[in-house]
């Protein structure tokens, strides 16, 4: 069998399923893990954020590299904040199932305004920060 430019060239192929495609590193298992978790809502308003007020820390972390390393870390930790204050603002406030069953859209207006109360927290600790 002739071999291709890319073989003749010191390439070699691999075998992935029932095809062979050309072995660049992308199936080694040495390669560093990817970070897969989103940017999301709150790493975007940080980013928005770090742009108009806080042009030099932008900077240094798009430059370093770290930037969507810096949003991803920002957007889980306003996830878990929420995560850990719904429902402990919904207990306080007598946000029960219960309420839901009877009367969902006081129900609904409760849970929207301890969503908002929390992420006037996560805006005042986190994002503009």
């Amino acid at each position: 069998m002739a071999q291709s430019i890319f073989e003749k060239n010191g390439g070699k192929y691999i075998k992935v399923g029932d095809y062979y495609v050309p072995d660049l590193g992308q199936f080694d298992e040495d390669t560093e893990p990817v970070d897969e978790r989103v940017i999301g809502k709150y790493g975007s308003l940080r980013r928005t954020f770090l742009e108009e007020h806080r042009p030099a820390i932008y900077t240094k972390l798009l430059y370093s590299f770290e930037l969507d390393t810096h949003l991803k870390d920002v957007n889980e930790e306003a996830q878990n904040l929420i995560d850990k204050l719904l429902p402990q603002y919904k207990k306080q406030q007598g946000v029960t199932e219960e309420l839901k069953a009877q009367n969902q859209l006081l129900w609904v207006g409760k849970v929207n305004n301890i969503i908002a109360q929390i992420e006037e927290i996560i805006y005042r600790e986190i994002v503009y920060v």
